[in-house]
């Protein structure tokens, strides 16, 4: 693939197999997560990968990162924006500091992020971007045991309507699509009860969760060229779930 390629959340599940896989593929990568150091741990030392501590709800990392990227690589091509806060509050537990943080995390950062990456694209040669949303957003889980809660479903929500406004905004010389994970083997389910893993199992056609590989592939093929005449979508890749 060849591409420089700014990664978010790259210090576990997704994201760090996103990484992986775009270096396997000979890109070059900035990892962005606030763990520099896991990151630093899990992934290895080469010449195609650099690393940014960062905030992505901050204007001024957001920046950062992407002239850390230009300075490192010579430009941006792709950004693929995996990293996400998580709340698995029900209603009558989320208090509003804990609504805000999510909010800010996961929108205002999916947002800022996107806003830093394409303004070096419409100056320069283009290139595209890659949002996460949820399955959950379909089923309107309602939080406990490791589900997501009305905070983190809202505000994957509100990146798909943020998608299709990038999308469009930009377009034609920067794409932007989203990719909608469903239950993933990531530190993201680690509250489940086991007789909750296997309640949802049953409700998939695939009959498992899914592998952070396989949720990153769909990124990865929104990247390519493969992919050039798509923008403003939204890829599940869930098993299956979203129509059970």
């Amino acid at each position: 693939m060849g591409q420089t390629v700014l990664v978010t959340g790259a210090a576990s599940g997704i994201g760090l197999a996103c990484t992986r896989l775009l270096l396997e593929d000979g890109c070059r990568v900035l990892a962005f997560d606030p763990q520099e150091d896991r990151m630093r741990a899990e992934l290895p030392a080469c010449d195609e990968l650099t690393f940014f501590g960062g905030d992505v709800s901050k204007t001024e990392d957001c920046a950062a990162a992407v002239a850390q990227t230009v300075d490192k690589f010579g430009g941006l091509d792709a950004l693929m924006h995996w990293g996400a806060a998580h709340s698995s509050k029900r209603w009558d537990e989320l208090d509003a500091d804990e609504c805000n943080f999510i909010m800010s995390v996961n929108v205002t950062g999916s947002f800022l992020i996107s806003q830093a990456a394409a303004k070096y694209m419409m100056a320069h040669d283009g290139g595209s971007i890659v949002l996460t949303t949820s399955t959950s957003v379909l089923f309107g889980v309602t939080g406990g045991n490791g589900q997501g809660g009305p905070a983190y479903v809202s505000s994957k929500g509100a990146i798909i309507a943020l998608n299709r406004s990038l999308a469009r905004a930009l377009a034609p010389k920067v794409r932007c699509n989203a990719v909608s994970p469903g239950l993933a083997e990531t530190a993201m389910v680690g509250g489940m009860t086991d007789e909750l893993r296997a309640a949802m199992t049953l409700r998939f056609p695939m009959g498992r969760f899914g592998q952070p590989e396989e949720i990153a592939n769909a990124g990865i093929f929104l990247i390519s060229d493969k992919a050039s005449f798509i923008t403003g979508e939204v890829i599940h890749a869930n098993g299956g779930s979203n129509f059970n």
